[in-house]
């Protein structure tokens, strides 16, 4: 049986759109299904990349992998907006002991990264969700000069979000994607024996 990694995210200028098919990738190559998601945003005329989630897919997901541009050291509003109507799920308990991780970008090397990374955590630590980050044993972890934390992948995409992705920020999304796949299928595989 093949597992469903829901990769769902928030992105504007499109950064975390690419890191989100990058992060898919990876899952596909390590023999699961990838379904990219957004959440629906609070401006109107935003169109998202790919289609807005169901809570359906939430809850039928076998592992989430959650993104987010950084807005002042913090996930952007459309994604909080998005885990403020959860709480069906929480009291249902319906992620509990899913995989899980996250992802960002931000416009500058120090402009919150880490900050965001670890507050999109919150959210999935309430719904019981079992949280996987990046090792040091990723090569690219040790030699990025961008970005990439054991937290979960990041791009530093520049003031107007032209910058080019480093060979270092796409290996960990492909890292990544194959890790939270694998901890899945090897969740999935032990409880069904």
């Amino acid at each position: 049986m093949t597992v469903k990694v829901l990769i769902l995210y928030y992105s504007k200028h499109g950064s975390v759109t690419k890191l989100a098919e990058k992060i898919a990738i990876g899952v596909q190559q390590a023999g699961a299904e990838a379904m990219l998601r957004s959440v629906q945003p609070l401006d109107p005329a935003e169109q998202p990349e790919h289609p807005v989630i169901s809570e359906q897919e939430l809850i039928g997901c076998d592992a989430l992998i959650v993104g987010s541009p950084v807005r002042f050291g913090v996930m952007a509003a459309p994604l909080k907006a998005f885990w403020d109507q959860t709480s069906q799920a929480w009291i249902r308990g319906s992620l509990i002991d899913k995989p899980a991780g996250v992802f960002t970008s931000s416009g500058s090397m120090h402009g919150g990264n880490e900050s965001t990374l670890l507050g999109m955590m919150l959210p999935l630590l309430h719904h019981g969700m079992v949280l996987c980050g990046l090792p040091y044993s990723e090569p690219a972890l040790n030699q990025t000069n961008q970005g990439g934390t054991p937290y979960g992948p990041s791009h530093v995409s520049g003031m107007t979000g032209d910058k080019a992705f480093s060979r270092d920020e796409q290996a960990l999304c492909l890292a990544f994607g194959q890790r939270i796949a694998r901890i899945t299928q090897q969740l999935q595989t032990g409880a069904s024996s």
